[in-house]
């Protein structure tokens, strides 16, 4: 348990591959056009995201997978209490689990959205001026220590087996290295893979300035949550969008020491600086893109 073998040997050189993958795709094939430095930003990215990532594998990883050994030992959970002690209820609780867990986390989205404790510190996230694989790894510290309760509740109420746990993990971090890269996917094979997944096309609509944008598309592997609640939106084009929050437009000020301290000063109102609020005046409909 200690080593988690399954995501040091295997899972986290798929993840940098993949990381590795997507900027060359972004790169031969960028989505949207960048305002700014692409180095100056992977730097301050990857700086803001190296204590996450002590967090992530000394803490995101244990203290979840720990609480799902503990309930399956002791039958504590739904999916322990309702499907059958064998290999057949193994596998149905692997995939409710799998399920449960992106489900949830579309609600955990959302909330670090709506409960201001919690946007202090995915305020940070959202703060980046241009969006590309770097962004998936844009993640403040002090919300990955939040999302660690958030995640041994959810396996203890739900029962979530450690593969499932684990596997999953493996899955989230792809599908937020994937929907975050700026990368050019053919409209039609967007469209298509946005039936089940999300997209960069969709996931940059979340990250407009424009309030009900940025409102919309909390998946994150599957967009079917979206669809089933009524936030799901495409009807936005890539080079219609303005990505970031209307109170942070500098980017010289968007330091990595005033990125680590953000959540802990006082938040700024959704305007611009002008004291403007950002609105959409016409949609694009992306059946335009190609």
């Amino acid at each position: 348990m200690a080593t988690i073998p399954f995501f040091d040997s295997i899972g986290s050189p798929l993840l940098v591959l993949f990381f590795a993958l997507m900027l060359l795709l972004q790169w031969r094939h960028p989505l949207r056009r960048l305002h700014f430095k692409l180095l100056r930003r992977l730097i301050r990215n990857i700086g803001l995201a190296l204590p996450t990532f002590v967090v992530l594998r000394l803490a995101l990883l244990p203290i979840p997978l720990l609480a799902a050994h503990w309930a399956h030992n002791h039958q504590v959970g739904l999916l322990n209490w309702l499907l059958p002690a064998n290999s057949i209820g193994a596998w149905v609780g692997g995939v409710l689990g799998f399920l449960a867990f992106d489900y949830a986390y579309y609600w955990w989205h959302f909330a670090t959205h709506k409960v201001p404790l919690l946007w202090r510190f995915h305020n940070v996230h959202h703060t980046d001026l241009d969006m590309d694989v770097s962004t998936a790894v844009r993640f403040h510290v002090g919300e990955l220590l939040l999302s660690v309760l958030f995640r041994v509740a959810l396996v203890g109420v739900m029962g979530i087996s450690f593969w499932s746990a684990i596997v999953y993990e493996v899955f989230f971090d792809t599908a937020a290295q994937f929907h975050h890269a700026n990368w050019r996917l053919p409209a039609k094979v967007d469209r298509s893979l946005n039936t089940l997944f999300v997209t960069p096309r969709m996931h940059g609509i979340h990250h407009s300035i424009v309030r009900d944008e940025f409102n919309s598309n909390w998946g994150t592997l599957f967009s079917i949550w979206d669809r089933l609640h009524g936030s799901h939106r495409m009807d936005i084009a890539q080079k219609d969008v303005t990505l970031g929050v209307p109170a942070y437009r500098d980017e010289k000020e968007l330091t990595l020491w005033y990125l680590f301290r953000m959540p802990f000063g006082k938040q700024r109102d959704w305007k611009l600086p002008n004291g403007a609020k950002p609105v959409r005046q016409t949609n694009v409909n992306t059946t335009t893109e190609e």
